[in-house]
């Protein structure tokens, strides 16, 4: 048998990269994925589901740096689940072209800035095609919560909130002095006080709104957090023959950072599966609770006791819960089935004080690693080292070959580990 003599061998390429791409460098490829279809300044991806990084992005650096989460709030609500849609919007600060598309399943969106397609009546086609994989599959990876997707998630998500818990109060703390002077009766021009005042409060309620939205962002409400547990095995209860019960959490219980609520789903789910692999099992108990500090899990079945504790599917699952410092226990009884524990803390473990001399670090690498911990970008570090960015650049390439990390978020998330800030 022949095979087809146009066989579009690119587009295959793509799509074995995309299918295979971890999360930390989607964005890349999907970039690299497009480019014969769509040229492009930036591509953006904007999910909340992956709530370490809900923004995955790739190319222009003026862009890629200052692009808000509030600019692709307004670009979603304006195009309201329709695409793909074309028009302008302001993008890192200054308004531009750009191509945004939906994926409705995960509420996930693209943005492409000046994007210029190839004059070929497919390219649009192919374009959501490569999108919809691509969201697809990030879907998928925040659904199964592997263990190095909830280290890094943690990570992400910790910092994101110091930083932007810093900035609120730092502008916070500038506005309300303003204010202050601007109510001042030493002033006389009053409608520059009126104008100037109505601007600070909008400035204040606007920090005070993007504090509230990375909260949203990184943290879930236990009750839809369950709920969507309920959800995820409801396919199960339907074609099987076991009855799956559900003991619900507090609702006023403390909300779930986004990688804890995505393991606790991941592992409820694994459990259930491997009991329902076991004969005679016909009912199933799933129990969340929250003690302030820790997310307990319990899930009990009425079978034979069969249940192994070191088969490969339950190891996975351990290593889930060990990813964020978690416990679980199986008791498996003869003749009553199995009793499954799991506790996850919901605050990362303090800090513990790291020898980074077994690092083998050269000065100047140590110091680059200081500063990416502190939260600084390539432009700031080579300007308080006094260096060229170029020079940042190879010393990062040392420090993640050294440290055996592939992204910066796993750097800073290890820096943060010894002891570095």
């Amino acid at each position: 048998m022949s095979l087809p003599s146009a066989i579009p061998w690119q587009l295959l390429d793509a799509i074995a990269d995309l299918s295979q791409a971890p999360l930390s460098r989607i964005a890349d490829s999907l970039r690299t994925a497009l480019s014969p279809y769509a040229s492009t300044s930036a591509l953006v991806i904007f999910t909340e589901d992956c709530t370490g990084r809900p923004q995955k992005k790739a190319g222009a650096e003026e862009i890629v740096s200052r692009v808000s989460i509030p600019e692709m709030d307004d670009v979603r609500a304006v195009m309201d689940g329709k695409g793909p849609w074309r028009s302008r919007a302001v993008i890192a600060g200054r308004d531009r072209d750009i191509l945004a598309l939906a994926y409705p399943p995960s509420n996930a969106l693209l943005v492409l800035t000046d994007p210029v397609l190839a004059e070929d009546n497919e390219a649009l086609r192919v374009l959501t095609y490569l999108w919809e994989l691509t969201a697809a599959r990030i879907q998928e990876k925040v659904s199964d919560a592997p263990p190095s997707y909830l280290l890094e998630s943690r990570a992400a998500s910790a910092e994101r909130i110091r930083v932007t818990a810093e900035l609120v109060d730092q502008h916070s703390t500038t506005l309300e002095t303003v204010l202050a002077a601007l109510r001042s009766n030493s002033m006389d021009d009053h409608a520059a006080r009126t104008f100037v005042t109505d601007l600070t409060v909008k400035a204040l309620i606007s920090l005070r709104t993007l504090n509230d939205r990375t909260s949203d962002l990184v943290e879930e409400p236990v009750s839809s957090a369950f709920e969507r547990l309920r959800e995820d095995l409801r396919p199960l209860m339907h074609f099987s023959n076991i009855d799956i019960q559900f003991i619900e959490p507090p609702a006023n219980g403390r909300a779930l950072p986004g990688e804890v609520a995505h393991a606790a789903r991941a592992v409820v789910r694994g459990l259930v599966l491997a009991i329902a692999e076991q004969p005679d099992v016909h009912r199933v108990r799933a129990q969340w609770d929250c003690d302030g500090e820790n997310l307990l899990i319990n899930v009990r079945d009425d079978g034979r006791g069969e249940l192994s504790p070191d088969a490969t599917n339950m190891e996975r699952l351990r290593q889930k819960v060990q990813a964020l410092n978690g416990r679980m226990s199986v008791d498996v009884m003869q003749g009553w089935g199995a009793d499954i524990s799991v506790s996850l803390p919901l605050d990362p473990p303090s800090a513990p004080a790291g020898d980074v001399a077994a690092w083998g670090l050269a000065s100047r690498e140590l110091e680059v690693l200081q500063s990416l911990a502190a939260g600084q970008r390539n432009r700031a570090i080579a300007a308080e080292l006094n260096i060229s960015e170029n020079t940042v650049k190879f010393h990062l390439r040392n420090l993640f070959r050294k440290l055996d990390v592939r992204s910066r978020t796993e750097a800073i998330a290890l820096a943060h580990s010894a002891g570095l800030r």
